[in-house]
């Protein structure tokens, strides 16, 4: 440790000394800036920290209100810029059970990054950076409800403070609003350091969300005080439980927007499969337009408002005269869900497998109060009907058969779409279309094999898939993913 190092740890020290005989009798602003001195913060500008343990695929559960599905994180790597806002959280990850989804392999790992900046959100599994705007609120509520982040963050608003005793214990309780991000309270000891944060953030689905994480076993970095452990929940359940072996406060932190994010727009394109049917691409995720004789099926409303909007307003102009009275939900994973409560403001009802009626009536009466959405800005209650092995949509010009997909690890509420006229089969997540003239994999994938049998099952007369990821494809390049 170098002598400006030592004079740092050794003025938080002196701090931490005199924080506890004065801290409970503080106003807000004092208990902050004697928590951010204690903790080193006052000259940090980034951090970067890293580690290992385990986290969960947020809104994957194989069925709805499960926890989470476990993951193993051999590597974890977060960095923050306070003065940027800016926030990059990286990750090696694989399964730690079997059943439910997420981009995580079916085995060995994968790396995954998610980032943020303070009017951008994107992510990339491997590959190119993909805008994610929906999942901007949640990324900027990671990076102010960090230890040092969350006392920055009180520090603008107009917080409040108060006694509060735990255990057995005092601690002065912090509490703030940050307009559209999160309402949250700090629990800070008596040596000025962030025992735990419990915040409500909005989401696109569960509405207004508890989230709790947990610091403990803080050590000293430079004079910067940051936790050995860190341990989250959100929604009730586990998302992360990390050891970090490593913090680097100040370090160099690429705050950059990629060029293809910075330029991103919300695009709809549609392509005419059949008279009366449009494949809506444009995106990560697809939706299809079917018309009926006085109203348009759905299939399919993912991710969140913003995608939501343009998809909606996309059918209107293919589709002027004739409102969504259905909206196909495929299952109920949170990418798939996430523009679920935008179809029940524009009226529509929402057809989900049998498995997550109860868990989509609970949710979806549970507001967004803190960003408001497009439901609770409607009035609307959400109409929820429940789709058990199978249902028939029909009318003089169409018919729309809905099957549960059995089988399958991925989620037990797995809805697929058949068009017996056009032999158009609608899925999701089983099969995505790789690269055209892309090689089989020397060993099928388990998902690809149970769509088919599945399909066989049905006896279902396959013509095309319309994947609600990637491109339209023959049922014939399915068949040749598994050597047939």
């Amino acid at each position: 440790m170098n002598r400006k190092q030592f004079l740092k740890t050794l003025a938080a020290g002196a701090v931490a000394l005199a924080f506890a005989p004065t801290l409970y009798a503080a106003d807000a602003a004092d208990v902050l800036k004697r928590a951010s001195t204690a903790m080193g913060g006052d000259d940090l500008k980034t951090l970067v920290y890293s580690g290992s343990g385990m986290g969960s695929s947020y809104g994957q559960a194989y069925i709805p209100g499960m926890a989470w599905p476990k993951l193993n994180y051999s590597k974890y790597l977060r960095q923050v810029d306070y003065e940027k806002i800016f926030t990059s959280e990286e990750a090696s990850r694989g399964r730690a059970e079997p059943k439910g989804g997420g981009a995580v392999p079916l085995s060995g790992e994968a790396p995954f990054t998610g980032v943020a900046s303070a009017t951008r959100a994107w992510q990339s599994a491997g590959g190119a950076p993909v805008a994610r705007q929906a999942a901007h609120s949640g990324r900027i509520h990671d990076l102010w409800i960090t230890p040092h982040g969350v006392i920055k963050a009180a520090m603008k608003a107009n917080a409040t403070a108060k006694e509060v005793t735990q255990g057995g214990r005092k601690l002065t309780a912090v509490s703030f609003t940050q307009p559209g991000i999160m309402v949250a309270t700090a629990y800070i000891n008596d040596s000025g350091m962030v025992e735990r944060v419990e915040s409500r953030m909005p989401d696109a689905v569960t509405g207004d969300t508890p989230v709790v994480t947990t610091y403990s076993d803080y050590r000293d970095h430079g004079g910067v005080k940051f936790p050995a452990k860190i341990e989250q929940k959100m929604a009730g359940s586990m998302t992360l439980d990390l050891n970090i072996a490593e913090v680097k406060p100040n370090a160099p932190v690429d705050a950059s927007v990629p060029d293809p994010v910075a330029n991103a727009v919300e695009r709809v394109t549609s392509e005419k499969v059949a008279d009366g049917v449009w494949f809506l691409a444009g995106g990560s995720h697809n939706s299809v337009a079917i018309e009926m004789k006085d109203h348009v099926v759905l299939v399919e409303s993912p991710l969140g408002d913003e995608r939501a909007s343009a998809v909606f307003d996309t059918v209107y102009k293919l589709v002027p005269n004739k409102p969504v009275k259905y909206v196909v939900n495929s299952h109920n994973h949170f990418d798939h869900t996430g523009g679920l409560r935008a179809a029940a403001a524009e009226g529509a009802t929402i057809l989900t497998q049998a498995q997550s009626k109860a868990y989509y009536d609970k949710v979806f009466a549970n507001p967004n109060r803190i960003a408001i959405d497009r439901l609770a800005r409607s009035g609307r209650k959400a109409k929820v009907e429940g789709v058990t092995e199978k249902r028939t949509l029909k009318d003089a010009t169409r018919t729309v058969e809905l099957y549960q997909i059995k089988g399958s690890d991925h989620a037990d509420t797995l809805l697929m779409a058949y068009l017996p006229a056009d032999k158009l089969l609608i899925e999701v997540d089983l099969f995505t279309p790789g690269a055209p003239n892309a090689p089989a994999p020397a060993q099928p994938n388990a998902y690809h094999v149970n769509l088919i049998e599945n399909i066989e099952k049905l006896k279902l007369n396959v013509d095309r898939i319309l994947p609600l990821h990637g491109r339209v494809v023959p049922y014939a390049e399915l068949l040749r993913m598994v050597g047939r």
